[in-house]
């Protein structure tokens, strides 16, 4: 494996010894020269290298360029894995066959995307399958986080030669438990600088009627509202800033976007569309599709400016995520799609983002 890159990060910089394991850094690339770069600690993207319409290759995912600057980013899920549950849970305590378990308070009064030290802070093990493919895997604890059953975890990120990357979840336990993995990649479409800039001129579309509606503390209040008529509606693209700071009490509670959307689907587990952008000066495309019932769409609304890879910095709402998922506080509320995980069965998701240019 080469030592540099289209990216300019170099190997070595995230070879290092965590948590008794091996870091390092892992390169898909495909037949149009497009490339991927990850890290085994947390399965984090760090470059995701992709040309505009002029054919001018450019990273457009935030992270960092060594090792330690992945462990010690002033935004821990940076563009990482996310498990074993995404989003957040209330108060952090659910219960299940009538017992209440506790887990890690981490975001206000709630517990968020795992905990602290969930599967964005672990050094995965990783196989190389082949210049496309590359597979991390990560068994969770018995109560690890406070999570009860032993997980083991197969997460497969693929290249395709259609400049797709594909991440496939699989998961099995010996015990009864919750699952609600994601991939939280940071994405700036324009390409990352000094500054990046705003996110917020991207035409976006999401394929979604209805959303659900958060509290002062990002919880979800219960209900599932229709987008008709509030800034919540991308059903019509529209730039990503249009409504950003309207006077709403749902953009005020989320400091912006940092809702989840109800994907429409036909029947569950489906693989569709969930978004798709436009970013409209280097003519960059994204599209996103899932087989999860709902995205997480987060409008980067606490970035700072602090740096990144290559000297880059990331101002805030100079990225969006797309976090395909099961919805927030789910162990919570039965009327949402269900997150238990039972041994004999296997915890199977499917997300796929789709890179291009427009005409």
């Amino acid at each position: 494996m080469e030592t540099e890159n289209l990216s300019g990060l170099k190997r070595e910089n995230f070879q290092a010894t965590v948590q008794g394991k091996q870091t390092d850094l892992y390169t898909l690339r495909n037949e149009n020269g497009m490339q991927v770069d990850i890290t085994n600690y947390g399965g984090a993207l760090v470059s995701i290298m992709v040309p505009d319409r002029n054919g001018q290759y450019t990273n457009v995912v935030q992270g960092h360029d060594t090792i330690q600057g992945v462990i010690n980013s002033p935004e821990p899920f940076l563009s990482t894995l996310i498990g074993r549950y995404g989003n957040r849970i209330c108060k952090g305590t659910y219960t299940m066959n009538g017992k209440e378990y506790h887990l890690a308070i981490n975001n206000g009064p709630n517990h968020l995307h795992g905990g602290p030290t969930g599967c964005h802070a672990r050094v995965w093990d990783a196989e190389a399958v082949n210049n496309n493919e590359l597979i991390l895997r990560y068994t969770f604890a018995y109560y690890e986080e406070g999570y009860p059953g032993e997980l083991k975890m197969a997460v497969r990120y693929f290249l395709s030669d259609d400049n797709e990357l594909v991440i496939d979840y699989r998961g099995t336990t010996n015990k009864k438990t919750i699952v609600n993995m994601t991939s939280h990649g940071f994405f700036s479409l324009a390409g990352i600088a000094n500054p990046t800039p705003s996110a917020e001129n991207v035409i976006l579309h999401i394929n979604a009627d209805f959303y659900i509606p958060i509290d002062d503390t990002s919880i979800p209040t219960g209900e599932i509202l229709k987008v008709d008529g509030t800034p919540f509606d991308f059903r019509t693209p529209k730039p990503v800033g249009q409504d950003i700071n309207a006077d709403c009490e749902q953009i005020r509670n989320g400091a912006g976007y940092d809702h989840c959307f109800v994907l429409n689907k036909r029947e569950p587990n489906e693989i569709t569309l969930a978004a798709s952008m436009v970013e409209p000066v280097s003519g960059r495309t994204m599209e996103v599709y899932t087989t999860e019932p709902g995205v997480q769409f987060y409008s980067d609304n606490w970035a700072d400016g602090y740096p990144g890879q290559n000297g880059a910095t990331f101002p805030r709402r100079s990225a969006l995520c797309f976090e395909a998922q099961h919805f927030p506080d789910s162990p919570n509320r039965p009327y949402f799609p269900p997150v238990v995980l039972k041994p004999d069965s296997i915890y199977k998701q499917k997300t796929i983002y789709k890179f291009g240019v427009s005409d």
